[in-house]
């Protein structure tokens, strides 16, 4: 082997193994069962909300433009995970080719950085909406919509770009085991035999900043949304109180997982903590986000059962 497939050789080895998130058999067992029926409900929920908001067009409004794209949104991010992550439970050993994981790294990292702005994006939209009812169509354009979701998709694709080519321009001749179920960023810059201060100071700074910046839009939109429904002293606004907070919770718990993962010092990186953050927002989040943001939505049920009412009597029109 000459001295240039050495090189490579070290830069880029064949595969990663995956050690998962345990080499306990009963408990991978366990995992699966519980988390089969997870992914399906995150599954069917996230496309069958999305596919319910497209078919009716009385739902064709700005106001459920993102809720629609973050359905989808949760739907490819979580798919690009839970497939084999549920497929390497039952194996003895799972495996990663080179070429796979730095695609998988750019499609989840990109994928869950656009989200993080959606939520953004959807606080803002509701707290437009709120404020300013009667000129809402005019504020939020289908125009605007547009581009805030170019806009979005754009920033997590280039988030995506740097922290998928930096880490892949590392050597990893230290170990070719990732402590993890898939191809994330800190686990393979804690095996890499090279110099990682460049890719933790940008995975720190990019990852900071859309976190900070997000979680400050979000916070400022629903405090005056929150505002606003208190002073409808009505039971319209506390129901919509309920559903700030219902809101709040699921951005808590999204953003709360995603800075133990990602937001700590290389020193104390502490994988078996992060797996679990990781299952939760790959998994148990996306499954949640159709009920919080849309599926407990008033006019979202009246289209599923206008819907519902179409499949099972075809000869009868909307009512």
């Amino acid at each position: 082997m000459n001295s240039e497939n050495l090189t490579w050789a070290a830069v880029a080895p064949a595969e990663f193994i995956l050690l998962g998130i345990t080499n306990r058999w009963d408990l991978r067992v366990a995992l699966f069962l519980t988390c089969l029926p997870v992914y399906l409900v995150s599954l069917l929920g996230n496309v069958g909300t999305a596919l319910l908001i497209r078919m009716d067009v009385r739902l064709h409004t700005a106001m459920y433009f993102f809720p629609a794209n973050l359905s989808l949104l949760d739907a490819c991010y979580s798919s690009a995970i839970g497939p084999k992550m549920l497929v390497d439970l039952l194996l003895p050993r799972a495996t990663i080719p080179y070429t796979a994981c730095a695609p998988q790294m750019f499609v989840f990292a990109g994928l869950a950085d656009t989200e993080c702005c959606s939520l953004a994006a959807m606080a803002y939209d509701r707290y437009v909406a709120i404020r300013n009812p009667l000129l809402y169509t005019t504020a939020m354009s289908q125009r605007l919509c547009l581009a805030l979701l170019g806009a979005l998709g754009l920033g997590g694709a280039v988030s995506a770009f740097v922290h998928t080519t930096l880490t892949f321009r590392l050597s990893f001749c230290r170990s070719r085991e990732i402590n993890s179920f898939f191809c994330d960023i800190p686990p393979l810059l804690a095996i890499s035999c090279s110099d990682t201060s460049l890719n933790e100071l940008l995975l720190f700074a990019i990852c900071g900043f859309i976190q900070t910046a997000m979680v400050l839009a979000i916070t400022v939109s629903y405090g005056f949304i929150a505002g606003a429904v208190i002073r409808m002293r009505s039971v319209e606004g506390s129901r919509r109180a309920a559903s700030t907070c219902s809101h709040l919770t699921a951005v808590a718990m999204m953003y709360g997982t995603l800075i133990v993962t990602y937001l700590h010092p290389s020193s104390s990186y502490a994988l078996d903590t992060d797996k679990t953050a990781s299952v939760f927002y790959t998994l148990a989040i996306p499954a949640l986000n159709p009920l919080i943001y849309s599926l407990r939505n008033k006019e979202v049920k009246e289209a599923l059962r206008r819907t519902s009412s179409r499949f099972h009597c075809p000869g009868q029109g909307p009512q």
